[in-house]
Formats: C-alpha cells, structure tokens, sequence
C-alpha cells in the first residue's frame, strides 16, 4: 500500500540531486512510500495519488537517525561512577571491567531485555538504525552469546572482544590477544558484520589493533576502531591505514590525524555525549570539516562514559559544543552515520531509499537544537511502516 505525507513544512531529503553530497531539504512538500522504499519527493502540489494519506501540517520530516556506535548488551548500571565524575573524580576506562562482571553474570533474557528497551528508546527518539557491540562479556561464550543477541534486532553488529584486557588476563595480555584473534574471533564473527578495537593508553597498542584488524578482516569482517579518545595516540592513524569504515571519538587529533582523515574514506564518528558525560573536551568539529573529512554523530550508549540513547541531544550538542550548524549536524546524524555503516539506502530520502523517516512537532531540523530535551519526534516509519508514535 502506498502513503503520502502531505503538507510538509520542511522534507530534509539529504538527495545528492538537490544538494550536492551534504544537507538538502525541500519546503512545502510532499513524500510518497511504497513496498518500504521513497519512491516520491517534491512539491506538495504535484504529489501523485496514493492508497493513504498523512497530512503533516506543515510539520517537518527528516530521515532517521543512524546511530553508528552503541554499545547496548550489557547489565548492571554506573550512575555512582558518573557522580563520582561530576564531583571531580577523573574518567578513566578501568570501570569497564565493573560491567564485564556484571554482564557475564547476566542470563540471556536478563541481557535481551535492556537490549530490546535501549533499541525501544532509540526508535521512539527517531533511530531508525543503529550499530551494537559487544565487549563486555569478554570471554568466547559472553562475546558470542552477546553478538548472537545483538543480531536479533540488527544487522549492523559488531565484534569487540578487544575492549579492555580482563581481569584474568592482566599478567598475559599477549595470551589475551591471542584469544581475540584467534578462537573468541571464530565464535564471534558467524554473528558480526565488523570488527572494533579500543585502541588507546590503558586498552590495546597499535601492533595489537593492527593484528586484531587484520584477522578480523580475514574473516570477513569490516574494521572500525574506538580513536584518540582519553589523549592523542596512535589510533586515528591505524584506522585509516587498516582502511577502517570510521574512526570513533576522535577528540584528541593532531593536524596529521585530520588531515588523514581528510584524505580517505574513514569516517570521523563524532560522539559528543561522552564529552558531555565525562566533562572532557569536545572534538574539533570544525577542524575537520573545513578539511573536507566526513563527519558522523553517534550516541555511543553505554553504561559508563554516555548512557543516553537520544541522537536529538547529540545533534543539540554537536550544535552548541562543537559549533555544527544544525544542517550539519543533522546530515552527520543522518547520511554521515549511514557512510560509517557502508548503508547506501538509509541516511537520506531519495527515490528508491527506505522508507526510513520521523516527524518532528516543530516546522523545520533546526528545532533539534533550538529547543534541546524536548522530546519533538512525533511520528517514526521503518521500512514504510508506522513503528513509533507519541502520545497525543
């Protein structure tokens, strides 16, 4: 069946034929869906007939959000650590370990529940896609159990075993990353689509995430590596010479880590919710545009450094902490978060796209930021279909 929405007061469509490769947006518009693909953009006036139609009410309509790096298998909570932090207590990565032992603890229906209501909030805040780790299981039976959970609500899942090096393994960590690449990789990978490493002081060296990559990419799995988080380092630069599809963090580069990034096909994932939680610097957003990087916004959910699930708040910050401008940063949180997951079909609402979009209760994008935590997705469709709606 097909629908028309109608009476759009701003369509974003972030279509190459509207404007160029970045943010594109039609006024007094109109959208058609049919089969879970946009088979129609244009001017409300010359929209064709179809099977039902929505009449917007000159509210806006953009494409869903593509979260690009969520870490959502996991149990236990740290809200004492995030106290701790707004109190003056330093971020460091160690506090990882609490939630490994947390999560091995976990049964299977205890670990899908929070899965299936963290992936509730993200839809209902308009995340029509969204990437899921694992790395807090951390040993072959938790790390497969936790991809295996992860691909029952997505197919963009990803193999962390080198998040942190465990507990038991702090005297033999070439043991450890032996078992990454090796038998925890072969349980791992039927389940994942990529392969991550942390590659930062106090978690993996460059040779590691090199060798991890490498044999990841030997399975068949696409890298992608956690980068120049907690200080400058040699991340930025491993991603792009692994050929990573995105380098995430990014918040302490070096005019050779930008430029690097600038010339390649690495995405920079942007994840101005951890900055937010961790009252660290923000990255320089700026810096890498005006070199021509790609630049995505993610939430990088997780229970530690950025429990959010909302994509809203992190376009607000991009906005306001990291000097975006609000097409920007929507285009960052729609069709760059679908470069950084290779995802040609979602991120913007071209003919032929899915039918992935959401409505906002306000007339234009620029709303995300102008009114930040206020809770404007109205309406959101996946594959066509009508997924999530707010109370009216």
């Amino acid at each position: 069946m097909s629908t028309l929405i109608t009476n759009i007061g701003e369509l974003v469509t972030n279509a190459p034929e509207q404007g160029g490769s970045g943010f594109a947006a039609l006024t007094g518009a109109a959208l058609v869906m049919d089969n879970g693909l946009v088979a129609w953009t244009g001017p409300a006036s010359k929209a064709p007939a179809a099977d039902e139609i929505i009449d917007a009410r000159g509210r806006a309509v953009l494409p869903g959000f593509v979260d690009s790096h969520a870490h959502l298998v996991f149990a236990g909570e740290r809200g004492a650590e995030f106290a701790a932090r707004m109190a003056g207590a330093p971020y460091q990565a160690g506090g990882i370990a609490s939630t490994v032992a947390a999560t091995r603890h976990a049964t299977d229906p205890e670990l899908r529940a929070g899965l299936s209501r963290l992936a509730g909030e993200m839809l209902r805040q308009g995340t029509t896609t969204f990437e899921c780790k694992s790395g807090y299981g951390l040993t072959v039976a938790d790390e497969a159990r936790s991809l295996s959970l992860a691909a029952e609500v997505t197919p963009e899942v990803t193999y962390l075993g080198a998040h942190i090096i465990p507990p038991e393994f702090a005297g033999d960590r070439a043991a450890y990353v032996d078992l990454v690449r090796g038998e925890m990789l072969e349980a791992c990978a039927p389940y994942a689509r990529w392969v991550d490493v942390f590659c930062e002081r106090g978690a993996f060296t460059a040779d590691e995430t090199v060798a991890i990559l490498a044999a990841g990419r030997a399975k068949g799995l696409i890298p992608r590596v956690h980068a120049n988080q907690l200080g400058p380092g040699p991340g930025v630069q491993v991603a792009v010479e692994s050929g990573a599809a995105s380098a995430d963090h990014c918040t302490h580069l070096t005019g050779a880590d930008v430029a690097a990034l600038a010339g390649s096909a690495t995405v920079a994932t942007l994840l101005p919710g951890v900055e937010f939680s961790t009252r660290q610097p923000y990255p320089d957003a700026r810096g890498l545009l005006a070199a021509g990087a790609t630049v995505a916004l993610a939430t990088d959910c997780n229970p530690g450094s950025c429990f959010t699930s909302s994509m809203p708040f992190c376009i607000a910050l991009a906005v306001r902490e990291m000097h975006m401008t609000t097409e920007e940063a929507v285009w960052s949180a729609t069709a760059g978060g679908a470069r950084a997951l290779h995802r040609p079909d979602v991120g913007h609402l071209s003919a032929g796209a899915r039918a992935d979009l959401l409505m906002l209760d306000a007339p234009s994008h620029a709303y995300l930021a102008y009114r930040p935590g206020v809770p404007l997705v109205t309406a959101v469709w996946r594959d066509a279909k009508l997924s999530a709606r707010a109370k009216e």
